[in-house]
């Protein structure tokens, strides 16, 4: 008795990769969230890393 080869179906592959316009505005979401709102943080410790960072980066923040 031979076998008969089955044929092989590709399965359907769902893309993963999103619009690069949307990586772009999530990117500029947490850049904002991490300048502006932990920046201006009350916490001491949270705001002078923050302020710190501003510095290094050349980011005016005085």
């Amino acid at each position: 008795m031979s076998e008969t080869p089955t044929a092989v179906v590709p399965q359907n592959r769902t893309r993963t990769a999103t619009h690069p316009l949307l990586q772009l505005g999530g990117a500029a979401l947490i850049g904002l969230f991490v300048v502006y709102g932990v920046g201006f943080s009350h916490i001491m410790p949270v705001h002078n890393a923050a302020h710190d960072v501003r510095h290094s980066a050349v980011f005016p923040c005085h």
